[in-house]
């Protein structure tokens, strides 16, 4: 089960004590338009001020209140160590050992997914497209954090699901074609043949990307079962809608106490003592 608070889901799984994680949805939030809600992308057409505010009223939410280092995202599998004061990187992936530096990935269908060490001193946040996945983002996230998949932890967020993202078979090609032999099979069983539609699929993005990280060794996996393109109401879709608004993912250790977001109406964060 995942907890929601407000506009914001609270990923449920072990994360160990000083770690925090979130993900927003489209709800609440300053922006107009054809990114009605709490649009935090600042390349997708909205009005500045309202991008300005959501990710200030964001920002206000987290441990601490730090500055969100958004990474240029550009569909590839690029990963950079965040570090305060770093400012923008163009990545889909990055991590960090430093308490107060957030981890953060936008998307609008594509797949968010969480990292975390087991003892809590390495966390990164992967933006994984179907062409970054298909490109060894996940793998690179991982190897980057040189931590042993086995003592990594993964939270696989709101994407576009197994029953709504159809692709071509190139998509299919890109991943069957570059699978091990051993995982050749399971491949092929993420892409399900579109009736009436010759060589078109639907694929399993969640589904692939846990094949990615299980390849990487990393065994404790966790996620949600929320389709962004069927659910207009909660989630932004790109695929749905063309011109939309972008949601955050992110993970961060926290500066010295443990944290949790409040309700909508309150603007800070506030301490608590036990976040499992």
């Amino acid at each position: 089960m995942t907890l929601s608070r407000a506009s914001f889901i609270i990923p449920d799984w072990p994360l160990p004590g000083g770690v925090f994680a979130l993900s927003t949805t489209r709800l609440g939030g300053s922006s107009g338009g054809a990114w009605r809600g709490f649009n935090l992308g600042d390349h997708v057409g909205d009005a500045d001020g309202a991008v300005q505010a959501n990710r200030e009223d964001l920002r206000d939410r987290l441990p601490g209140s730090p500055v969100v280092d958004w990474l240029s995202q550009v569909h590839g599998n690029r990963v950079v160590e965040l570090a305060p004061g770093r400012g923008e990187a163009v990545a889909d992936a990055c991590w960090t050992s430093h308490r107060g530096q957030p981890c953060a990935v936008l998307t609008a269908d594509c797949l968010p997914v969480l990292l975390c060490s087991l003892d809590g001193a390495c966390v990164g946040a992967v933006h994984a497209g179907w062409r970054g996945l298909a490109a060894g983002v996940v793998e690179a996230a991982v190897a980057a954090m040189a931590v042993p998949g086995k003592e990594l932890m993964a939270w696989l967020g709101p994407a576009i699901g197994p029953t709504a993202f159809e692709v071509g078979p190139e998509v299919r090609s890109a991943f069957v074609g570059t699978a091990p032999a051993a995982d050749r099979d399971a491949t092929e069983a993420c892409f399900a043949s579109v009736r009436d539609r010759a060589g078109h699929y639907l694929a399993d993005l969640p589904g692939l990307a846990r094949m990615r990280l299980r390849g990487c060794g990393v065994s404790h996996l966790y996620g949600m079962a929320a389709c962004t393109y069927s659910d207009a109401d909660r989630f932004y879709s790109y695929r749905r809608d063309g011109q939309t608004g972008r949601m955050a993912t992110l993970i961060m250790r926290c500066p010295t106490e443990l944290y949790r977001p409040v309700g909508a109406g309150s603007a800070r964060a506030k301490p608590c003592l036990n976040r499992t």
